[in-house]
């Protein structure tokens, strides 16, 4: 198989076994890597212990999402496919990937239609991205879009190194629309897929909706000060204002983001009104 699925995980052993078994039930079997963010329970013995066939990286430290990229760094297939340690694949999604890759040359990465919990509903997200105001050009498989979810994307390795995959200053949330405006704003198109399934199950050990919404805000400021015009990154002191606890953190991080500022180009910017 010419995808690798990666996924990045901490303190969820149980959840990443039912992953792990959902993945090696797929015909065929994609080669798995799991980068193991500084756990502290038994993610990495249950790993070796009950799946020898998949590949084990182990971090000392929690580094976040930027830990998928040692993952596709590791991977030796042309995709890449991304899990949560409690998200899998649908069988027949990543062949089905495979051939829209190899169709669509411009295409960096894939927005599948993510299925949540028992009952398989549509992930609120999905009929946003069908409904892009983006539009589809004619040699693109799905509506373009600039966001997508990461439990339920596969990228064109080479493409993800070059945008420079995940950025490690935002640790965690949010973190998929830097990536999106980064693989935009070097040349490549990002699709939504209806036809492509991912199944994700919300592992019940999960940070609170109100620390999510906090880091959120927080990674919103970040990449507008890394990205986005003067005027932008001027209008997010009302953000902060509102959420100091947010602003502590996004100020912390304010030396990293402006060294890492590069503005993006007109037609990405051009997207990104079209969307708001």
């Amino acid at each position: 198989m010419r995808t690798s699925v990666v996924i990045a995980t901490r303190d969820r052993a149980r959840d990443l076994a039912n992953t792990l078994t959902r993945l090696r039930a797929l015909n065929p079997v994609p080669p798995i890597i799991v980068v193991d963010n500084g756990s502290t329970d038994d993610t990495a013995d249950r790993v070796r212990a009950d799946f020898p066939g998949v590949r084990l990286i182990r971090l000392p430290e929690n580094v976040g999402m930027a830990a998928r990229n040692l993952g596709v760094e590791a991977a030796d297939t042309p995709y890449v496919a991304f899990s949560d340690d409690d998200s899998w694949w649908a069988p027949g999604a990543l062949t089905q990937a495979e051939v829209l890759f190899d169709a669509y040359p411009r295409v960096g990465l894939v927005a599948a239609t993510t299925l949540v919990g028992p009952e398989c509903r549509r992930d609120p997200v999905c009929e946003e991205m069908a409904g892009s105001p983006l539009g589809t050009a004619p040699d693109l498989p799905g509506p373009r879009v600039l966001g997508f979810l990461a439990c339920s994307a596969v990228v064109r390795r080479s493409a993800f190194l070059d945008a420079g995959g995940f950025n490690p200053l935002l640790h965690f949330g949010a973190e998929e629309k830097l990536l999106a405006y980064d693989l935009a704003a070097r040349g490549w198109e990002l699709c939504y897929v209806d036809r492509l399934r991912a199944h994700h199950h919300p592992s019940a050990n999960r940070p609170s909706v109100s620390w999510r919404r906090r880091i959120e805000r927080r990674n919103n400021v970040l990449i507008t000060w890394m990205r986005r015009p003067a005027g932008d990154c001027a209008r997010t002191a009302g953000l902060l204002l509102r959420d100091p606890l947010a602003a502590a953190g996004a100020l912390r991080r304010l030396p990293g983001a402006l060294g890492a500022r590069r503005r993006l180009p007109d037609h990405v910017e051009r997207q990104i009104r079209e969307l708001a």
